[in-house]
């Protein structure tokens, strides 16, 4: 069991850290996770670890739990949908706008260990010429130790089952050992960096794709209102924003449009609303 007040400073812990609202009724998550930090820490259980939060306010030990408390939850692919959405209208149109600079800026914000971004790279090599363009991909991550699993590019086998259709783990993976790797190719086309999307912001090129999905879930509104905003201040004119199945801006923000002809959480910076293929 994990004490209540051991729970309330991991609460305000994450807060403060990362702007996560880890809600009450969440303690056994908290337990699961930071079962095995405390253990690497030599530590007999999570209470202790809490104790020693407490002790040494500056010490290395608060970054690992607040990455052992941050949701990592992904897969190649994730949301069938969204990415059909993204290969038959939100790419050909965006790229068809952009063939005079012929350069295209997306961002995987909150990328985890690397599955969004590298999906978007290898749909991109399957079904767009893209010869003489300049493509950025950029993925975000808040945790230290996801950024380096993504830069790997290495997965293993439950996670490449996990979204990945065959034929493409066939063209873009090769088996290392009990572990898969990710084309050369395809990872070099991934720039990971580490940053904090409830924290200050560095200077972004205009992106004209966002995906930010399943992150707001955990943010208060205050911070939401706050993402969302400079989401908005980093889009391109008419960019895109692909929020998750179960999230809205609702009036969190202006200046987004909803794309009401797509099936999923589509966003378009002002502008014309997207519509869906055949529409």
């Amino acid at each position: 069991m994990l004490a209540e007040r051991d729970f309330r400073y991991l609460q305000d812990l994450v807060h403060a850290r990362a702007a996560i609202v880890l809600e009450p009724g969440k303690e056994y998550l908290a337990l699961t996770r930071l079962d095995p930090v405390a253990r690497s820490a030599g530590m007999g259980s999570v209470g202790e670890l809490v104790d020693a939060l407490r002790a040494d306010e500056g010490s290395a030990l608060h970054e690992r739990v607040v990455e052992a408390l941050t949701t990592n939850e992904t897969t190649f692919f994730r949301d069938a949908k969204a990415f059909e959405t993204l290969r038959s209208v939100v790419l050909p149109e965006v790229l068809a706008r952009k063939e005079r600079s012929r350069t295209l800026s997306i961002w995987s914000a909150g990328c985890s260990s690397g599955q969004e971004p590298y999906s978007v790279a290898m749909l991109l090599r399957e079904d767009f010429d893209l010869d003489g363009w300049q493509i950025s991909i950029l993925g975000t991550e808040v945790s230290t130790a996801m950024l380096e699993r993504a830069r790997t590019g290495r997965y293993g086998q439950l996670e490449i089952g996990r979204g990945l259709p065959a034929e493409l783990r066939a063209r873009y993976f090769r088996p290392v050992g009990e572990v898969w790797e990710i084309d050369p190719e395809i990872r070099a086309m991934v720039t990971f960096e580490r940053q904090n999307l409830a924290g200050d912001w560095p200077v972004f090129a205009p992106m004209d794709l966002v995906l930010m999905r399943n992150v707001l879930l955990y943010f208060d509104r205050p911070t939401r209102r706050r993402v969302l905003t400079a989401v908005r201040g980093v889009l391109a004119p008419e960019g895109y924003l692909l929020l998750g199945a179960q999230e809205q801006i609702a009036n969190d923000v202006d200046g987004f449009e909803r794309c009401s002809g797509a099936p999923t959480g589509w966003y378009r910076r002002e502008g014309t609303a997207l519509r869906a293929a055949g529409a």
